[in-house]
């Protein structure tokens, strides 16, 4: 890349805005710190207040991030600000604006999905470009169905409904499919089979999931976006979860509306050119992710080793090791996903990123990254490990309380100051959902059906979040230890559907939860009532964990947290209604793809690193990352 190419996105005070957003995280942290260790001294240094203090250090560190991150979001949009340029956003250029130059591929990887649904999403999508760009795109734009699907009914199926797509959009937009017999390096491996492949056809390609959806606007938009920044190699988009009727799924639909995108626009501010890429609804410059993004696999076996569960982290690290920016674009409002609907799916969905995110950690020290990637890294991992020690700072409370000798400090008499830190912890917790309601109530209440509905919703969501989150704790806590244990999980299709939780289902994977939330409340109030009334929300959200997966897996009958795309729904939504509406026609004679045009993608190491001409050195003979 010349000077003028790098120039060409140059963010401005992208350093000063990263020490700014390190001193208000660390110096946050530090007086937490501070305030605990004096607390603890007051009350009494014991082995179990020292090592509970550390804990606390670390999770209070954690919090700081996602506080700091939430404000400044908060502070951008209210004032209307770009979090990259810092540009009014009403200066963004608008997708209307965009002359198509280049050549882009719409990817979408599969994996025994429920193929109706899925090509329907597909279609969605495609019918919303073309209806945005005013015309066939098949010059600029093709989309490709990389299946990974080892049942052959449901291949067969995808088979005949994509030749039915190919019918339908004949002329407009090219349609191709591609079925790998083995899913060989999973979905990392399937995206570096279409790179070698068909990679060197296209400019970029836009990575879509089988449950996402994304608006002809935001998709001309970020391919615009692209042609005008010839040094930027991946845009990710805000994906918003939609399509829930359950009330787990609502809850969750509701809080990632309302919170995400004020979160996103904080991270994007001091993230800058080296964010992060969330697996999918982003697009990537095609040359850069082949030359240094050839995916190797872990030395040694899982769960530590073998594949990376979650490569798309590891791919932003290595664009960003090459040269290339990674940004994360806020702007683009029409980048929707689906979820799994009841807690059980959605934990086993989490028990696959906890794996992927700890294997992150053999990675910290990996040559030439970043130091936001190594962040990157280490706050993905810490955001399932806090769950476990959260769990031992209680743990570490409660056995100290029972072993506390007469006359010592107990809950009765807390130093007054504790108070501060317990109010200023609880602020680091509930401050951002304070700021994303306040914000919506102030630019779009009626987006959310009005300022009253939409504070209500927000506290019926807060309860349910308060409900939920020790089960959370105790599932990821226990998917830790035994990730810890040598325990790996198998690679199974993601449920993205909506459905009831069984009685016997929840109490086959909860009981335990429950029965020892029962015994803990019990031996609570035995021991001391003052510290069953304090630890309250942590053992009735225990308790209850049977009844709240069984119930919030029901779908709602009546109108509740409702979100905008419910009010006035996005164009591609529509499109996507009326695919599943009419069903999906199928056709017979199934078009072969493109001709390979292969090229193959070197295989990266983490272990040494030439800077260069941003060209890696090929990794050794094993492939391995840390060897």
């Amino acid at each position: 890349m010349s000077p003028t190419e790098r120039a060409a996105t140059a963010i401005a005070w992208q350093g000063t805005r990263r020490l700014v957003f390190a001193i208000l995280t660390l110096g946050s942290s530090t007086l937490g710190s501070l305030m605990m260790w004096q607390l603890i001294q007051q009350v009494g240094l014991t082995p179990l207040k020292v090592g509970a203090w550390l804990l606390f250090t670390l999770t209070f560190s954690w919090l700081t991030v996602a506080f700091w991150s939430s404000v400044i979001g908060f502070v951008l949009m209210l004032a209307r600000r770009d979090p990259i340029t810092l540009l009014p956003t009403s200066c963004r250029g608008e997708a209307d604006s965009t002359r198509l130059s280049s050549r882009t591929a719409l990817i979408m990887p599969i994996y025994n999905e429920p193929p109706e649904q899925t090509l329907a999403g597909l279609e969605a999508s495609c019918l919303s470009l073309l209806e945005e760009a005013n015309g066939p795109v098949d010059a600029h734009i093709e989309a490709f169905v990389l299946s990974d699907t080892q049942d052959p009914k449901i291949a067969a199926r995808e088979q005949a409904l994509v030749a039915g797509l190919q019918q339908r959009l004949a002329g407009k937009l090219r349609v191709h499919y591609r079925r790998r017999d083995e899913n060989k390096g999973k979905k990392a491996g399937n995206l570096m089979d279409f790179c070698e492949c068909w990679g060197r056809r296209y400019s970029y390609f836009v990575v879509l999931d089988a449950d996402s959806l994304m608006g002809g606007r935001t998709l001309l938009g970020m391919i615009g976006a692209m042609q005008r920044q010839p040094d930027v190699g991946l845009i990710q988009s805000v994906p918003i979860p939609i399509g829930q009727r359950s009330m787990f799924g609502r809850m969750v639909q509701f809080a990632a509306t309302l919170y995400s995108p004020m979160l996103a626009v904080g991270q994007s501010f001091w993230q800058g050119d080296a964010a992060n890429f969330w697996g999918h609804n982003a697009i990537i410059r095609t040359h850069a992710f082949m030359a240094h993004c050839g995916m190797p696999t872990l030395s040694g076996p899982a769960p530590w080793g073998g594949y990376l569960l979650s490569h798309d982290f590891v791919e932003a690290a290595l664009l960003r090791r090459g040269g290339w920016k990674v940004l994360l674009d806020t702007h683009w409002g029409e980048s929707f996903e689906g979820l799994p609907g009841n807690l059980l799916d959605y934990a086993n969905r989490d028990r696959r990123w906890l794996q992927g995110n700890l294997q992150h950690l053999r990675l910290l020290g990996g040559s030439g990254l970043h130091p936001l990637n190594r962040l990157h890294f280490l706050l993905g991992a810490f955001s399932y490990m806090a769950s476990l020690l959260w769990l031992l700072i209680v743990a570490f409370y409660q056995v100290d309380i029972i072993f506390a000798t007469p006359g010592s400090a107990t809950v009765r008499d807390v130093p007054p100051h504790a108070w501060t830190l317990l109010g200023i912890t609880l602020s680091l917790l509930l401050m951002p959902k304070l700021l994303g309601v306040s914000l919506a109530l102030i630019q779009r209440p009626q987006a959310f059906g009005g300022r009253v509905r939409l504070a209500v919703n927000a506290l019926l969501e807060s309860a349910f979040a308060v409900l939920i989150a020790p089960l959370m704790m105790v599932l990821h806590s226990f998917f830790l230890l035994a990730m810890l244990s040598g325990r790996s999980i198998t690679w199974l299709p993601q449920q993205r559907t909506d459905r009831t939780v069984t009685w016997r289902e929840a109490w086959r994977h909860t009981r335990w939860i429950s029965l020892a939330g029962m015994l803990w409340a019990v031996a609570l109030y035995l021991l001391t009532l003052n510290t069953a009334v304090w630890l309250l929300p942590v053992w009735l959200g225990l308790s209850l964990a049977t009844l709240v997966v069984q119930l919030s897996s029901r779908s709602l009958s009546w109108p509740l947290l409702g979100v905008p795309v419910e009010y006035a729904e996005a164009n591609v939504l529509g499109h996507f209604s009326a695919c599943l509406d009419r069903g999906m026609p199928v056709a017979e004679r199934l078009l072969e793809p493109p001709p390979h045009q292969a090229k193959e993608m070197p295989v990266q190491s983490f272990r040494r690193f030439s800077s260069r001409d941003n060209l890696p050195l090929r990794a050794t003979p094993r492939n391995s990352l840390d060897d």
